[in-house]
């Protein structure tokens, strides 16, 4: 039996687990505000807010619902598009009203749900991040201008929040209904979610369900699982002995938000900007990603370029081995049947570093590369490489892990010769194929592009 609170309704159920969030919502709630597009997290459309508690306080995150199975959520709190509603409108309501924020009114409610996350977000509220909060939100209709200013006017109201009292000042200026401030209460009241004693051998470990219900939804229905989102011991991000450590459960954009990924790099943001839309990274976990074993995953390239290593679980006996070596093949993993990914590590930089993710896809953001990369240089105090990584998708059946090309970097000082030779080694490295997002010449091309890209983010005076 599974307990969440839906809107102002303590939910009791015993309906499969893997059942999807937005069926759940719509079809036994009746609560037909939630819109169901593309049923694959691209149009927003289901955007609904989920709160957990933490530490006495819910802290809610957007979240795209026909990917979430019903499991996930327990014990948490589900906000529709209903459950924002106040006598008259509230205000997220109110300027997408006033601005013309709204024509068929078919992605309305996700507009409206994304933007009452974000009031509900900590710190400083800036119209940018507005932008960032809807971009994994389509509408056909209006251009996208209107709903701008909308946003733009929420932000500005929000200049005045009390971050003291964050719920009571919202509940107070209608941005949110009065039943918010009895929800950290009536979760602690809820039952705590229980663990089971024992996994079956068949059951299907999910993650955030990102890939796996856009693959095959209607058999997730049915199946074993175990909901590992629920793991709070698989969850985290911590340094211990000039290494990170990052639990399997980890969400992207807790990777995004950590100062221990920050120090990587400046221009962090920019790279979690370009892996998905702010919905999924709320629910996308990083071992997701990487037993999804796309050779396009974008945290694989990422951490591969980290020389990262993958630390697997099998009834307590743990087994680490470096994060290349878990890619055997096209969707192959050194996996074994009874093992679950527990953590992923790397070793921090301690001296001169850089760090840079690139992607090309055929749309700016939000979507799948047609090639990736990261690459990260460490050099000592003499400006000599002592540590390097290189990772790249799309041109192999695998995440690829440059090794020659890293190799070659070690003991050089790095000068213009130095950064075209290692051009050329790429090149041998790689097996693109060509399929519908390039030829093989095309995808060769992207990735000697973003190999400059890097350099030239690194060594900008070199290409003066």
């Amino acid at each position: 039996m599974m307990k969440f609170v839906l809107n102002q309704e303590l939910i009791e159920t015993d309906l499969p687990s893997g059942m999807i969030l937005a069926d759940f919502i719509r079809y036994q709630q009746c609560l037909t505000g939630t819109k169901l597009g593309c049923r694959e997290g691209d149009c927003g459309a289901c955007t609904v807010l989920i709160g957990t508690l933490k530490n006495d306080k819910v802290i809610y995150e957007s979240v795209t619902s026909c990917l979430m199975p019903l499991g996930n959520v327990e014990g948490r709190h589900i906000v529709t598009i209903e459950g924002v509603n106040i006598e008259g409108l509230n205000v997220v309501q109110q300027a997408m009203a006033d601005e013309g924020g709204t024509q068929c009114g078919f992605c309305t409610p996700g507009f409206i749900m994304s933007l009452c996350g974000l009031a509900l977000s900590e710190g400083k509220i800036t119209k940018d991040q507005a932008i960032l909060a809807i971009a994994g939100n389509i509408c056909r209709c209006t251009g996208y201008k209107s709903i701008e200013r909308a946003a733009e006017y929420v932000v500005q109201q929000l200049v005045a929040k009390n971050h003291k009292d964050k719920l009571g000042w919202l509940v107070e200026h209608r941005f949110l209904p009065n039943y918010f401030l009895e929800i950290a209460k009536k979760l602690k009241d809820s039952s705590p979610i229980t663990k089971p004693d024992a996994i079956p051998a068949s059951a299907i470990w999910v993650g955030g369900g990102t890939d796996l219900y856009v693959q095959r939804p209607q058999k997730m229905f049915s199946e074993d699982i175990v909901h590992a989102y629920n793991r709070n011991d698989l969850k985290g991000i911590w340094k211990a002995s000039g290494y990170c450590h990052i639990g399997a459960s980890t969400a992207t954009e807790a990777l995004k938000q950590s100062e221990i990924i920050q120090s990587l790099s400046p221009n962090t943001d920019h790279f979690f900007n370009l892996i998905s839309s702010l919905q999924i990274r709320n629910m996308a976990t990083i071992a997701g990603n990487l037993v999804n074993a796309s050779p396009i995953g974008d945290l694989a390239v990422f951490l591969l370029a980290l020389n990262a290593n993958i630390v697997l679980n099998a009834n307590g006996a743990l087994r680490e081995l470096p994060l290349e070596q878990f890619f055997k093949g096209y969707k192959t993993l050194d996996l074994k049947a009874d093992e679950f990914v527990q953590e992923v590590n790397f070793e921090l930089p301690r001296s001169t570093h850089y760090f840079n993710f690139e992607k090309v896809c055929k749309r700016t953001y939000l979507d799948i590369a047609s090639v990736n990369s990261a690459i990260r240089i460490e050099c000592n105090t003499r400006g000599e490489v002592i540590k390097a990584g290189i990772s790249a998708g799309g041109v192999a059946p695998v995440p690829k892990y440059l090794a020659k090309t890293a190799q070659f970097f070690i003991g050089k000082t790095i000068s213009k010769s130095v950064l075209d030779e290692s051009l050329e080694i790429a090149q041998k490295e790689i097996s693109p194929i060509a399929d519908v997002r390039g030829s093989v010449a095309y995808k060769r091309l992207l990735l000697r592009q973003l190999m400059i890209a890097h350099y030239r983010s690194f060594f900008p005076t070199l290409f003066d």
